[in-house]
């Protein structure tokens, strides 16, 4: 009898051992899977793009502007949604500007196809609206829609204010706004009748 005591006791105890082991195992297992999600979602939050970096006191892009001799059929997509502005040949983009158009309301941004016009120039200013621009080239109404820089002050010094909304908010009088390089290269490159489309794509 005194064996079989024995031996229940012995039985007792390597259960208690391999149950402990057993539940150990699975705490640490639990850890490690807690551990993993935690670092996983350290990592998601890591991943977040930075934020887009727009100086208009530069070009938009880090490379040369087309040559206009090499792509003779370039024309201009405007997309108010993006706040950019495509210069294209058929459906390839050959260089990408920051821009900023019409606020809405009575100086929305008219949607259609418009060409270049004869009249351009090197500034003006609208005593009306309080704000003037540099390198301007029509569009629409002979020079009451216009490309053109940032805004400036009557004395032709830039806004600070509103130029730094270039590329991420619609701001201008109905207008598209560009850096100052781009809107200088505009002035000085693209020709009289070049296709102008603007729309909400």
């Amino acid at each position: 009898m005194l064996w079989v005591v024995c031996a229940s006791f012995v039985m007792t105890i390597v259960y208690t051992v391999i149950l402990g082991t057993v539940n150990s195992r699975a705490q640490s297992k639990n850890k490690v899977d807690q551990q993993s999600k935690q670092t996983v979602q350290v990592k998601e939050k890591k991943a977040k793009p930075a934020p887009v970096q727009i100086d208009w006191r530069k070009s938009s892009e880090q490379k040369a502007y087309p040559d206009w001799n090499q792509h003779p059929n370039a024309w201009v997509h405007v997309s108010l949604k993006k706040q950019r502005v495509y210069i294209m040949d058929g459906q390839q983009c050959l260089y990408t500007m920051y821009a900023s158009t019409g606020s809405g309301g009575d100086n929305a941004t008219p949607t259609g196809t418009y060409h270049i016009q004869a009249e351009r120039g090197t500034f003006f200013y609208n005593p009306k609206s309080g704000e003037g621009a540099r390198n301007w080239v029509s569009w629409k109404d002979h020079g009451i829609y216009l490309f053109h820089s940032v805004p400036t002050n009557s004395a032709n010094q830039i806004v600070q204010s509103q130029a730094e909304k270039l590329g991420k908010s619609a701001a201008s009088h109905g207008c598209v706004r560009l850096s100052l390089p781009d809107s200088k290269w505009m002035y000085d490159t693209i020709p009289v009748g070049t296709k102008v489309v603007i729309d909400n794509g």
